[in-house]
C-alpha cells in the first residue's frame, strides 16, 4: 500500500487507530496525550520531552505518523480540537457498565456507544480511499468479501447487501475456502478484506494471495499501519468505541458495517437508476 495520509479530524481517535503499530517510546507520548490533551499546549518539545521520557526526535516522528510535519502543528491542531470539543456529561454517557445500571441507563449507554463509534468512523475514514474503492467496485468482474470471527459474520452481511445491487459477489470466513478463492483471482477482481485489528493471519494470507495474483484488494480495519493493510490498495478505517460495551458485540460490527454501507450507497449514487433496478427485481423475487 503506498503512504496515504492518516491525520484524521480527530486527533485522539487517530492515535488510538495507530496505537499498536506504535514503538514502545512513541506509546507513552501517545498514552500522555490522550490522557492529558489540555496540558500539550503548554509544554514545549522539550518538556513533552521530559515528561514522557522520550527525544525529541521520536516526538517529531510520532507528530509525522500523525500526518503532521512536526511539533508545533500538532500542538496547534490539538489546541484547537479540545478548545472546540463538546463538554459530556461522562455520568450517563460512560459506556462502561456497572451493576448499579438500570435498564434505561443501559440503554443510553448502547445508545452512546453506538454513537461514538459511528462518530469516530466518519472521522478516520479517508473519503478519497472510499472513492477509489467505489470505482473499483465499479469496474469490477467479480467482488469476493474475507473476514473471520465476527468479521465473517459482516462480511456475509456485505454479500447480501450487494448481491442485491447486481454485484457478482460471495464471502468466505473459512480459511481454506479463503485461500482456494483468493489464489484464483486475476486482475479485473476485487479482494476486500475484513479485520478489525488487522492482524488475522488467515485474512492477511488470503489478501496477499489476492494481490500477489493482480486483484485488487481493499482492507477494512482500525488499524491502517497493520499487517493486513500493508497488503491493501485502499484501506477502509474504522471506528474502535472503547469501554465495557465496545467489542464484537457493538463497535467492531456496527462501525464494519457502516464503512461498508458508506461503500455501498457510494456505488447506488454512481449508478442510481441501474442500482435500485436490480434492487426492485431482487425484492420482487423474494417476496413472491
Amino acid at each position: 500500500m503506498s503512504q496515504q495520509q492518516t491525520k484524521a479530524g480527530n486527533i485522539i481517535y487517530t492515535i488510538g487507530s495507530l496505537y499498536n503499530s506504535l514503538t514502545p517510546s512513541s506509546k507513552r507520548i501517545a498514552d500522555y496525550v490522550v490522557s492529558n490533551p489540555e496540558q500539550i499546549s503548554k509544554l514545549s518539545i522539550a518538556g513533552l520531552s521530559q515528561t514522557v521520557n522520550a527525544g525529541d526526535a521520536t516526538i517529531i516522528r510520532f507528530c509525522r505518523t500523525l500526518g503532521f510535519k512536526g511539533y508545533q502543528d500538532f500542538k496547534l491542531e490539538l489546541a484547537v480540537e479540545v478548545s472546540t470539543s463538546e463538554v459530556v456529561d461522562s455520568s450517563i454517557l460512560d459506556t462502561d457498565i456497572t451493576s448499579d445500571d438500570s435498564v434505561e441507563i443501559l440503554g443510553k449507554k448502547l445508545q452512546s456507544a453506538i454513537g461514538n463509534v459511528l462518530s469516530e468512523t466518519l472521522m478516520l475514514v479517508d473519503s478519497s480511499q472510499l472513492e477509489a474503492a467505489a470505482s473499483s467496485l465499479m469496474q469490477a468482474n467479480s467482488v469476493y468479501f474475507f473476514g473471520v470471527g465476527s468479521s465473517g459474520i459482516s462480511a456475509e452481511s456485505a454479500k447480501y447487501k450487494y448481491m442485491r445491487i447486481g454485484l457478482n459477489v460471495d464471502a468466505f470466513s473459512n480459511n481454506h475456502f479463503m485461500y482456494i478463492k483468493a489464489s484464483l483471482l486475476q486482475p479485473g477482481d476485487v479482494a476486500i478484506g475484513i479485520s478489525h485489528s488487522g492482524e488475522s493471519a488467515e485474512t492477511t494470507k488470503a489478501l496477499k494471495l489476492a494481490k500477489n495474483n493482480g486483484a485488487t484488494t481493499i482492507a477494512i480495519t482500525h488499524n491502517p499501519r497493520s499487517t493486513m493493510a500493508e497488503y491493501a490498495d485502499n484501506v477502509l478505517v474504522n471506528g474502535n468505541n472503547q469501554g465495557q460495551l465496545q467489542g464484537d458485540s457493538i463497535g467492531t460490527k456496527v462501525s464494519q458495517l457502516f464503512v461498508l454501507d458508506l461503500l455501498y450507497t457510494l456505488l447506488v449514487q454512481r449508478d442510481m437508476s441501474g442500482t435500485m433496478v436490480n434492487k426492485l427485481k431482487t425484492t420482487q423475487a423474494i417476496s413472491d
